[in-house]
């Protein structure tokens, strides 16, 4: 990659500095300009990558992409969770495993002003990061991270009988089921998410014995692109769809071309996007049996 200074010379050996434009190749095929910031994030396909480390580098660089926490769950099924977990304002929900916290700002949104969300994970630093990351969204008064192995010790005894819903994402979420269903209320929701079909059958074998209702969802988005395109007026919808006419009727239509103007209108079209996100993971539901 070359810079051109303001002097309009080719420069090979100047670094990177802020404010500076770069062209970021993430494929042999796909390139993305992007300028160079203190505070700005770019997001691709391959993660997330911070510009401000690339200040005082030299041009052609690689770069790394920054360290995740976990996986994360993305917007489709955050919502879907939301929506058949019945959270609304006022509920007291139950998270195992915080990870990223990209589920848990949702649910805090959700239970607003007066519910709250109690959420653990076993790694200190993680639950550490997510307490900081709650702090910066201004969801921290909603929201109380805890340190603990969910999986193998449960939910506090605590919130026994206190809560209206409960999410899981531990890797054998069917070890939690005993104490999730002594957390919740009468009627209470259980949600897990289980990145494998494996994951959910033995987790649903579990269920059976206390819970009721069960339901196991895919929820796969698909994204439209959306465009404005130039059709000529004069082309009608038999053309468009019966093809080329025989050659003589083409003949009188090129030579009715020649009297009339060629025009044309915009026409919004919508067609699939090339690259869609598929699999994510199962969200397998259940309601506590009432007693």
């Amino acid at each position: 990659m070359l810079l051109i200074d303001p002097k309009k010379k080719l420069s090979f050996s100047r670094c990177i500095r802020d404010g500076d434009l770069v062209i970021v190749c993430e494929k042999h095929d796909t390139m993305k300009a992007t300028k160079v910031c203190e505070i700005s994030v770019l997001q691709n396909r391959f993660g997330v990558f911070k510009p401000s480390d690339w200040i005082g580098k030299p041009f052609g660089s690689k770069t790394l992409v920054l360290s995740h926490r976990t996986q994360i769950l993305y917007i489709a099924d955050i919502s879907f969770v939301i929506t058949y977990l019945e959270i609304v304002p006022g509920c007291l929900v139950l998270e195992s495993g915080t990870g990223s916290g990209s589920l848990t700002t949702s649910p805090a949104r959700a239970v607003a002003p007066t519910g709250h969300v109690y959420t653990f994970d076993f790694h200190e630093q993680r639950a550490a990061s997510a307490r900081e990351d709650f702090e910066r969204t201004g969801v921290s008064s909603l929201v109380t991270v805890g340190v603990r192995d969910i999986q193998g010790e449960g939910f506090p005894d605590e919130y026994s009988g206190l809560a209206d819903s409960v999410f899981l994402d531990p890797p054998q979420s069917w070890l939690v089921i005993p104490s999730a269903g002594k957390m919740l209320k009468q009627d209470g929701i259980l949600c897990s998410f289980s990145p494998c079909i494996e994951q959910v059958q033995r987790y649903c074998e579990t269920l059976r014995s206390n819970f009721t209702d069960i339901k196991t969802f895919e929820v796969l988005l698909r994204m439209y692109e959306v465009c404005e395109r130039q059709m000529d007026c004069g082309q009608s919808d038999e053309d468009v769809s019966l093809g080329s006419p025989p050659y003589k009727r083409r003949q009188c239509s090129n030579e009715r071309s020649k009297v009339q103007e060629n025009t044309s209108s915009p026409v919004i079209m919508a067609r699939p996007c090339g690259e869609s996100r598929g699999h994510t993971g199962y969200l397998t539901f259940a309601r506590l049996k009432c007693q």
